[in-house]
């Protein structure tokens, strides 16, 4: 077998695997599943609201989903492992039974359609756009769309980042297909851009630690008389004045005598 029908073959088989069990599993509310090629086998991966459904009574229901992927798919020793699908509101394919089933119970497709992409807007996702088409109101087919938020279209991102979803809701008149597209809210698209605030920058300024205060310390008595002794050993004594000179008065001069001869002349003079 060559390289393209190998993976053709591949694809195939994977389609019809999700087939079998969105049919098998509807009601535990199947929410997709991812199959990987191990040496030990094939290991498929299933998303369920319901895991305790999916597993049956004892087990029951997994052993017969396991017996029919080896005989009816001839896959390569099936390992099936059941994880929980989380918030059903994000995944495009439990929104799609949701809503197959809304319509099947009679509900009006224009309120069915709102209503569902209100219930995935509230739960956080960035974008909704479902689509409903066959006989609404009337013997003619026709399309209904109902969008909400950013859907990508085209290009890579819709390929990994939109999540699908599709089913059939089977009525009198014929059926109705639900189409719905799905942007979970931790999904970082390519031409997703965020104007940020440029930081403020705080001039720094340098501090100089303040200069310390001498507190004057109140100086003991003894050190004081000490001082004062060191200061009167320091300072030059006087010579001592000779008997044989007359002492002199601070301030008075030799003119002193003279001022006193005039002033006895004077008197003298004044009484005559």
């Amino acid at each position: 077998m060559s390289v393209e029908k190998k993976f053709v073959a591949e694809g195939l088989s994977k389609a019809l695997v999700n087939e079998y069990l969105a049919e098998e599993l509807e009601r535990a509310g199947y929410g997709g599943m991812v199959m990987n090629r191990t040496p030990m086998g094939t290991q498929i991966t299933v998303y369920a609201e319901k895991p305790g459904m999916v597993i049956g009574k004892g087990g029951k229901l997994i052993r017969k989903i396991t017996r029919d992927l080896d005989r009816k798919f001839h896959l390569d020793n099936p390992q099936i492992d059941v994880q929980d699908v989380g918030r059903g509101d994000l995944n495009g394919r439990v929104v799609a039974n949701r809503l197959a089933s809304s319509l099947e119970r009679g509900w009006y497709f224009r309120k069915a359609g709102q209503s569902m992409m209100r219930r995935v807007m509230d739960a956080g996702a960035l974008g909704c756009e479902i689509v409903i088409s066959g006989k609404l109101t009337g013997p003619r087919s026709r399309t209904e769309k109902f969008i909400s938020g950013y859907i990508k279209h085209s290009g890579k991102p819709a390929i990994d980042l939109v999540d699908k979803g599709y089913s059939v809701a089977v009525k009198k008149l014929g059926v109705i297909g639900c189409q719905v597209r799905i942007i979970p809210p931790d999904v970082r698209l390519p031409d997703d851009f965020r104007i940020e605030k440029p930081p403020v920058v705080v001039p720094v300024v340098e501090t100089k630690p303040a200069a310390k205060q001498s507190v004057p310390v109140a100086t003991p008595a003894l050190e004081i008389k000490s001082d004062l002794d060191q200061l009167l050993e320091s300072e030059p004594v006087a010579a001592p004045v000779p008997l044989d000179e007359p002492a002199r008065a601070e301030g008075v001069t030799e003119d002193a005598p003279l001022i006193e001869e005039n002033a006895d002349s004077e008197l003298s003079a004044k009484e005559e």
